[in-house]
């Protein structure tokens, strides 16, 4: 059975808005974008992609999956590091271009720098905004594990 198979072609609002029917709009790429939170505090851990494989995966495993657009590859989270994300819930919002994914994390951490969360700076705003500056402020003070142990050589997605 082909990973398409699960996926309607989308034919009208009223199928996609108002319907049971799983009909996802992956972009001009083929990804969808997906937030991830944790299930129990509602934490922000990532925001990241799914290409049409990587959906299918996460719903047959249980498990995230994304697609990396840096890597070009299949993305099991937690392959490399331990730190998989176990769906507690997947949901899908109102026109279906948007998946959320409520995770338990293992291992405490989401984010491959070493923060709990792939959101651990914000940027000042209103009141605190400077129109000459922005200087990003830590959120999180420490970070869960080292990115150096537990990733060894592999290569930093990051790309600049």
């Amino acid at each position: 059975m082909s990973y398409d198979s699960i996926y309607e072609q989308r034919k009208s609002i009223e199928q996609v808005e108002e319907s049971s029917s799983f009909a996802p709009k992956f972009d001009e790429n083929g990804l969808i974008p997906v937030i991830t939170t944790d299930y129990i505090s509602g934490e922000v851990l990532m925001q990241g992609f799914m290409n049409r494989e990587a959906l299918y995966k996460t719903l047959e495993l249980g498990q995230a999956v994304y697609f990396s657009r840096s890597r070009k590859v299949l993305w099991h989270k937690g392959k490399t590091s331990g730190l998989y994300q176990i769906v507690q819930e997947i949901r899908i919002d109102d026109d279906q271009d948007c998946i959320w994914l409520r995770v338990d994390v293992q291992g405490g951490a989401s984010c491959h720098v070493g923060y709990r969360s792939c959101f651990y700076r914000s940027i000042p705003f209103g009141k605190n905004f400077n129109k000459d500056s922005v200087d990003l402020s830590f959120e999180e003070s420490k970070k869960v594990f080292d990115p150096t142990e537990v990733y060894k050589d592999a290569p930093n997605p990051t790309i600049l």
